[in-house]
């Protein structure tokens, strides 16, 4: 039987490093096996703020990979300040309150003008190269993925112009993503962003989100039919290595300005003082891009002498560390904005055998995977001296060697049994 074709649009795919990557990286991998041939579009020239030389070795060779040139209004900015547009296109937004005049404008300029973001300029050729494609390929199927949400638009644009199924799927929300209130917006900018979400929203055939928090926003603006696809874990082929030596507390990925959890460094600076040896055990590991605010509030906890800042590494040295780490950090914006965030490391946590200590907003979504699979213990930000507790539980559990997760359900959050749903709802529209 001949394979169903499908076009995937998508930003972020190899070299592109960082989490946005990782799940159409993973479904685009097993989709062949259901009977699917996954044709991807992305750009040619894109100005990703974090590269991953080795993912460019998990591309299927099933996949066709189409590529177009992009003009990203980040590759002017970069003449004036190359980390600023890099922080900022990776998410990575300072304080409002120790922001420069720089930061102030390039926000302002990023909120205002780039609507609904930098990559608007490709949606133009994009739609023109693809319609043309589509039409002598007879494909009648595509994905667009975001953010950056500018790509719902190029799919917007081609469900105007041919008879095709449109499958709209948000990696996060658009309007009430976190950051989204930090872009110092106009109130024209503001309503241009709902007038867009609300034009994807009820034009594609089906929505695919990674939460029901945002399952349940998006069923107060559309009445399309909305599919809640997690993000996962794929089976990693990783070295095993001993576990750290020291009482580790690892974060791994971007550690933002506002998820800055002063009830972590309160109970740590406690224990340091309270428990004999605590701090001779003690070791904070970051891996990843982390805010100059966090760096600044661990100095002035003094627990600079605990701390292990590693920076970006690849995708298999964080999952590497991930597995031999002694705890795992998972922090979320304490906003109601971020209780549909579902941190896509979220799921290689669960699989690495490490307890999990997450804090967040009540009612986070992600508290429910956490509970469920028993692997790892949630906290909202009032609740630090149950935090402080845990952290003590843990440190006694390592040093008597016993300290592990056992975590149950896994199976339901693998890549492949979350692609054979994905393509169930594909084949189920036919």
């Amino acid at each position: 039987m001949e394979s169903k074709k499908i076009l995937i649009i998508t930003y972020y795919w190899p070299p592109a490093g960082g989490p946005g990557v990782q799940r159409w990286l993973k479904f685009v991998k097993y989709l062949p096996e259901f009977g699917i041939q996954p044709i991807v579009y992305v750009p040619e020239n894109p100005t990703y703020p974090i590269v991953d030389e080795k993912l460019v070795k998990e591309v299927s060779d099933k996949a066709i990979v189409l590529k177009h040139k992009i003009f990203e209004p980040y590759q002017l900015a970069s003449l004036f300040s190359t980390a600023k547009t890099k922080k900022i296109s990776s998410g990575i937004i300072p304080n409002k309150k120790k922001q420069s005049f720089m930061d102030k404008l390039f926000l302002l300029i990023r909120g205002n003008l780039f609507i609904p973001d930098a990559r608007f300029l490709w949606v133009k050729p994009s739609v023109a190269y693809l319609e043309k494609y589509i039409v002598e390929n007879n494909i009648d199927t595509i994905v667009t993925s975001g953010p950056p949400h500018s790509l719902h638009l190029i799919g917007l644009q081609l469900k105007r112009k041919l008879d095709l199924k449109w499958f709209a799927d948000f990696r996060d929300p658009w309007t009430t993503i976190g950051y989204h209130k930090s872009l110092r917006l106009s109130n024209y900018a503001t309503d241009k962003h709902k007038m867009l979400e609300r034009k994807v929203l009820t034009s594609a055939d089906t929505i695919i989100v990674t939460s029901k928090t945002t399952k349940k926003e998006f069923e107060a603006i559309t009445k399309k039919p909305i599919a809640v696809i997690t993000n996962g874990y794929d089976v990693e082929k990783v070295e095993i290595q001993p576990l750290d030596a020291k009482f580790s507390l690892a974060h791994i990925g971007s550690f933002l300005s506002e998820r800055n959890p002063m009830i972590l460094w309160d109970s740590i600076v406690e224990l340091v003082n309270e428990v004999p040896d605590f701090k001779s055990h003690l070791e904070i590991k970051l891996i990843g891009a982390v805010s100059q605010e966090v760096l600044e509030t661990i100095s002035e906890f003094g627990l600079n002498s605990y701390l292990n800042n590693l920076g970006y590494v690849s995708h298999g040295e964080a999952i590497a560390h991930q597995r031999k780490s002694q705890v795992l950090l998972l922090i979320e914006i304490d906003s109601d904005d971020t209780k549909s965030i579902i941190p896509g490391k979220l799921f290689e946590y669960i699989v690495s055998n490490r307890p999990i200590i997450a804090i967040g907003p009540r009612n986070s979504d992600f508290a429910e995977i956490i509970t469920t699979t028993n692997t790892g213990v949630f906290f909202n930000y009032s609740e630090k001296t149950k935090l402080k507790s845990v952290i003590l539980d843990f440190y006694n559990q390592f040093l008597e060697g016993k300290l592990q997760s056992n975590g149950v359900g896994l199976q339901q959050y693998s890549r492949k049994s979350l692609t054979k749903e994905l393509a169930q709802l594909i084949n189920s529209k036919f």
